[in-house]
């Protein structure tokens, strides 16, 4: 893998280790200093207003302009109306809910430990990462502002503050978005997909001249896989787009992501390209510039095929690259069968707030339970002290939250660091040092805008080191900029700052070790999960009502690509965990991430051959073919099974089974020809029967 041939991933000592590290994560790359630019402009202005016009809780506006924003640029005008819709919500809920326990302590405590629930619950099904956000942020200030001994009154007046604050951190953080952003829907994914395929585009074509000392373009594609495909990862998995384009878009990505491995791991080689093999490079560098030119256009890539007669002699990775790019077009095997382009300005709509899997993914519970837990955890150790100066720690369970989906072990070192970089070093620091040398409003400003600056720059890191820049933030805004004058008092910084580290250790303590696995055996139990998931999308519907069906195959199919992203996200885990089952773990790291193209094309090919299994209008078929490919998916249902008890340990051979299923087919298929019916449906399963087989193939030799 191209991860494990980076110098940061060959060296074992720390001290030498380290430079390094922070070398590549903090090195400028395209589009950076326009990015945290952005972000210090909105979280600079919000506290400026919130000051000048002393409007309390503008600190929280501050956080999530860092937080939100930065996903998707199209969606803005349409997130921007979804925070005042679920900050009237969020409200209404306190409002409403706390005016029937507000006379019975015991009450109040249970509507505690329910809205913890509940906003942990919403984090994890809420498809909407700035809706999550602003109701995590409803519920973090308004419990602890229902907690006080004061007249109902003054509650309800600080409740309307917040939401004002809210307001007041929407209408900023999105006119600096659109004042900025000049991008057509999907640019946000397509145009990173676009720079990444370019520099291989680039690197193919310099190898395929003679060229190897392209250090401009090698330096490109280190940064590419140093940085990853997280964040386009987070886009689609956040964003407002239909369901079946963040599906392939999420294929195209992964497949992009392996290209990127395979380009970083060639550009540490030394080879010399046969002519023969520079022929090959040529067309190879037409392809990747014909993929650009189609999504560039929303038009689906059309098929490609490599077509060599002699192995590779004289460059690595060469057919394994070629295979990864054969791949991309194929992502898009669902809309072929329909409307042949990408989803334009009014196609990228998604009406449902919540995941489809909402209420059938167990993980939502489970993930709910834990953040509750943890949360309720802070809470009854501030009361019990009475120590109110803490309830920071509640802030920062449900702010800590909100990254915590898929999170690995080492996020928590990340959150601690931050905390105390940001609580002690910069924000105590900058009580004893600086503030009290400062006496407008315009010096603060100034010292905001270098820390923010500072934890901006990290934040736009790769997701190893990107939270640090969070918790930096957080941790100084709480501390300075929660009040209207400068903060003198040590002690309130103190209590602010133990607050974050006790709600940092209550997550790590259940997420992490009364409920949490190593990221690696999480890794390879997700990798399972993902097998038998396919397995059971193979094998629906499960109901011969259409409207139950397709209910069950969204919710179903949600399920399976968010697994799919956690597996992704799990596998970057798996580079910060140390120990001695760090080899073995890299090692399955480095198989699932070849496996995991694969998975993607097979369940994009699924969400098409569904079509068949269910007659859509248009997707009918005679009875005697309807029933070979119902055995045929029975027998693809079995073969992904037998791939996860391989995984497990365990060994069947159900795969020559299924290629005997596949035959079966192709002869009904090639027997019936029913008069006056279309044969190009027939050609499209022939062709989606082959492609699942060879993926299953592929698989299997992985494994």
């Amino acid at each position: 893998m191209a991860t494990a041939s980076l110098p940061t991933l060959r060296r074992n000592n720390l001290l030498a280790w380290l430079p390094d590290f922070l070398g590549e994560e903090l090195s400028p790359y395209p589009g950076r200093v326009a990015l945290v630019f952005r972000m210090v402009v909105a979280a600079t202005l919000i506290p400026i207003v919130g000051m000048t016009f002393r409007i309390p809780y503008t600190f929280q506006g501050a956080i999530y302009a860092l937080m939100i924003s930065r996903e998707s640029r199209q969606a803005t005008l349409q997130s921007a109306g979804t925070i005042l819709l679920v900050t009237g919500i969020g409200a209404a809920y306190l409002l409403i809910s706390v005016s029937f326990v507000i006379n019975s302590p015991l009450l109040h405590f249970v509507w505690v430990i329910g809205s913890f629930f509940l906003v942990f619950y919403a984090i994890s099904t809420l498809t909407n990462y700035t809706a999550a956000v602003i109701f995590a942020i409803m519920i973090a200030i308004g419990v602890p502002l229902w907690d006080r001994i004061l007249p109902s009154e003054t509650n309800v007046e600080d409740t309307l503050w917040l939401c004002l604050s809210v307001v007041i951190g929407v209408a900023i953080t999105a006119a600096v978005e659109l004042a900025f952003e000049r991008r057509r829907p999907g640019d946000d994914v397509v145009i990173p997909i676009n720079d990444r395929l370019s520099a291989m585009e680039r690197l193919m074509t310099r190898y395929a001249e003679g060229s190897y000392t392209d250090a401009a373009t090698k330096e490109q594609i280190m940064q590419f896989a140093m940085r990853g495909t997280s964040l386009l990862r987070r886009i689609l998995r956040r964003s407002d787009y239909p369901n079946q384009y963040s599906v392939e878009m999420g294929g195209v990505t992964a497949m992009v992501g392996r290209l990127v491995d395979l380009a970083a791991t060639l550009t540490q080689l030394e080879f010399e390209a046969s002519a023969s093999d520079q022929k090959r490079l040529r067309n190879l560098a037409s392809a990747l510039a014909n993929i650009r030119n189609e999504l560039l256009n929303r038009r689906v890539p059309p098929p490609l095929q490599f077509i060599t007669d002699e192995e590779t002699a004289g460059v690595p990775l060469l057919r394994e690259i070629e295979h990864t790019v054969s791949l991309i077009p194929q992502a898009f095997a669902a809309s072929r069968s329909t409307p042949d382009h990408l989803p334009q300005v009014d196609d990228i709509q998604r009406p449902s707030l919540l995941a489809s899997d909402a209420f059938v993914n167990p993980d939502h519970l489970r993930f709910a339970l834990k953040g509750c837990l943890a949360a309720s955890i802070c809470y009854v150790i501030y009361n019990a002290m009475e120590c109110p100066g803490i309830s920071t720690a509640v802030t920062t369970c449900l702010l800590t939250a909100l990254s915590t989906v898929g999170a690995s072990h080492q996020k928590q070192i990340l959150r601690i660091l931050g905390a105390l970089v940001g609580g002690l070093v910069l924000g105590m620091g900058s009580q004893i040092f600086i503030l009290p040398h400062l006496d407008s409003i315009g010096g603060f400003v100034l010292l905001f805008v270098a820390i923010t600056a500072l934890a901006a720059w990290f934040m736009t890191s790769s997701p190893r080191l990107s939270y640090f820049g969070m918790q930096i933030a957080v941790a100084f805004y709480l501390i300075n900029v929660s009040e209207f004058r400068m903060q003198t008092s040590l002690e309130v910084a103190r209590d602010r700052v133990v607050g974050i580290l006790l709600g940092l250790f209550a997550m790590w303590l259940i997420f992490d070790k009364l409920w949490g696995v190593p990221a690696a055996r999480e890794l390879k139990e997700t990798f399972i999960s993902n097998l038998r998931l396919l397995a059971q999308f193979a094998r629906e519907p499960g109901s011969k009502d259409l409207k139950a069906a397709t209910a069950r195959r969204f919710a179903l199919g949600e399920t399976i690509n968010t697994s799919l992203d956690k597996a992704r996200a799990l596998a970057d885990g798996v580079l910060l965990e140390f120990g001695r089952s760090r080899e073995q773990g890299l090692a399955l790291r480095s198989l699932i991430r070849r496996a995991q193209p694969q998975m993607r094309i097979l369940f994009i090919m699924q969400i098409a051959e569904w079509k068949y299994r269910v007659q859509l209008p248009g997707f009918e078929l005679p009875q005697a073919i309807a029933k070979e490919q119902r055995e045929f998916d029975e027998q693809l249902a079995e073969s992904l099974d037998s791939i996860a008890d391989r995984v497990e340990g365990r060994s069947t051979g159900a795969q020559q089974t299924l290629q005997e299923a596949r035959a079966r087919l192709e002869q009904t298929i090639q027997a019936y020809r029913p008069k006056g019916t279309s044969e190009s449906r027939y050609g499209a399963l022939l062709l989606l029967g082959r492609k699942i087989q060879s993926s299953i193939l592929s698989l299997t030799n992985e494994i």
